[in-house]
């Protein structure tokens, strides 16, 4: 069986189906119930209490924070949060769940109908894609296979943390609209500090249920849950195996079965792991031991007054005050930290007396981005700070140095640091702007290589560029391009 939906022949006949469910843990210091600390990688069971571990005849109490971050979540979404929610038992036995149940929210959630818009693909327009609800629910601990040999044994640090789970409708018909959703959503979690979106980490984990259907059928198929997705790219691989796999089966005549099945990134491939439980099964009732979920609607107004520039909005803004392109726009915003990186080199440029956005926003995704991306860095990590980067453009702007010899002095600052105008004055970098130094320059070009010469005066305006960058390499690039370009075009057109 073909693991690639563009591989196997009888996918065009088909329609995917896709729905998430996101498990966000929320940013709080304490957890949902109790005032052990949440903190990520403490020794095994260090973090644990009577409540958290479900004693008998301990009572939660709910942490305020996590009914706030909610509240910022649903909001956010463009969801409706309700002012009467409930908690309930949803009961079902693993090693890793103490109490036997795990606290949750079932038939009245915190927020519910909300939504999000998604840009799969540039030359599409957005896409809805509908969000059920937000849920508030504790985590369970964590089933640990390692350390003993031929034994397991359970942390239980995680438990009680304070967890939201996020439904999407089934409204995702691709892996690439999965993992632009899942892009989408962790960048607004991360916009308003209430998760940290780490997937490795386990912070913001995603169940993707799947099902395939003939196209233009209304009827959704048999749907499948996949565990164990702990990168977007993943997701979107086991996205395609499955849809692969549920096609094989029922172009073979086989029936797909409903089932939770366990992703293997190494191998590229699923097992299943047990049949998929409905609501019934887990025998949900109200939680005796706390009181309904009030929330006033001054509360939510307080809670929205605190809430920060978000990204769609904040893409807008970069579009009007900054004059950049949608996909710039889009690209710096999908990160917070990277935005604010890119504003403050804006900022600095225009202190220099040398505003260019757009050349600003050229150098951080570019250079500086794919150099972070290829040490594996996050822009919090970079090496080059804003100052010296905004330096660097205003000193491009200004006519000082030219791209090309920017690029060398980038490296310098990345592996060396420095300031870029000593890096220029110390090494001889200053661009040329004597006209008579590149006249010298293009005339000798223009001697060496006469049949390009030629062909530029047949008609051929390539070759143009050739003879640009033969200029450019005999002054070692710090000819100005725009003089280069205006002596050359003259001497050219003169001899015609």
């Amino acid at each position: 069986m073909s693991q690639d939906m563009s591989s196997f022949a009888g996918t065009d006949r088909y329609e995917i189906v896709v729905g998430l469910e996101v498990h966000a843990q929320m940013r709080t210091q304490s957890k949902i119930f109790c005032g052990c600390p949440t903190r990520f990688g403490a020794a095994a069971n260090t973090q644990i209490c009577p409540v958290c571990a479900a004693f008998p005849g301990v009572l939660p109490v709910l942490n305020r924070e996590v009914v706030n971050m909610a509240i910022k979540t649903g909001l956010a979404i463009h969801g409706q949060v309700r002012l009467l929610s409930e908690f309930s038992r949803k009961n079902y036995f693993y090693p890793d769940l103490p109490a036997g149940y795990q606290i949750s929210q079932y038939e009245l959630p915190i927020v519910e109908h909300g939504h999000l818009l998604i840009t799969p693909t540039a030359d599409l327009p957005p896409k809805r894609i509908g969000i059920t609800r937000i849920h508030i629910e504790v985590d369970a601990g964590k089933s640990m296979h390692e350390g003993i040999q031929g034994a397991s044994w359970v942390d239980l640090n995680r438990t009680g943390t304070p967890l939201m789970e996020i439904v999407s409708e089934p409204d995702l018909r691709s892996a690439l609209e999965a993992g632009e959703y899942l892009k989408k959503l962790r960048a607004i979690v991360r916009y308003l500090g209430v998760c940290d979106g780490n997937m490795e980490e386990g912070s913001f984990r995603c169940d993707a249920n799947v099902s395939v259907r003939l196209r233009g059928e209304s009827r959704l198929g048999t749907r499948c849950e996949l565990k164990n997705l702990n990168s977007i790219r993943n997701v979107m691989r086991a996205i395609d195996y499955e849809a692969v796999r549920q096609i094989d089966l029922i172009e073979s005549g086989e029936r797909v079965i409903q089932e939770s099945r366990l992703w293997n990134a190494d191998l590229n491939s699923s097992r299943s792991m047990r049949g998929k439980e409905d609501a019934h099964d887990y025998r949900y009732f109200p939680e005796p031991d706390l009181p309904p979920l009030r929330i006033s609607a001054a509360r939510i107004e307080s809670v929205a007054a605190s809430m920060p520039e978000l990204p769609d909005a904040k893409a807008t803004r970069l579009q009007t005050e900054y004059q950049l392109s949608e996909y710039d726009a889009g690209v710096l915003t999908a990160s917070q930290a990277l935005a604010d990186y890119f504003e403050a080199v804006a900022r600095y440029t225009a202190e220099l007396g040398h505003p260019n956005p757009k050349m600003a926003a050229n150098w951080v995704i570019g250079e500086l981005g794919g150099r972070l991306n290829k040490d594996n860095l996050e822009i919090q990590q970079s090496p080059i700070s804003v100052q010296q980067l905004g330096k660097l453009v205003a000193m491009i702007q200004q006519g000082v140095i030219s791209g090309k010899i920017a690029k060398e002095i980038f490296e310098t600052l990345f592996t060396d640091g420095g300031d870029p105008q000593h890096i220029v004055e110390q090494k001889g970098l200053q661009q040329v702007t004597d006209s008579a130094a590149i006249e010298e320059a293009v005339e000798q070009v223009l001697a060496t290589y006469p049949e390009d010469v030629a062909q530029y005066r047949a008609g051929k305006g390539k070759v143009l560029g050739f003879l640009v960058g033969q200029i450019m390499k005999a002054t070692q690039g710090k000819a100005n391009p725009a003089l280069v370009n205006q002596l050359l075009r003259a001497k050219l057109d003169k001899r015609l």
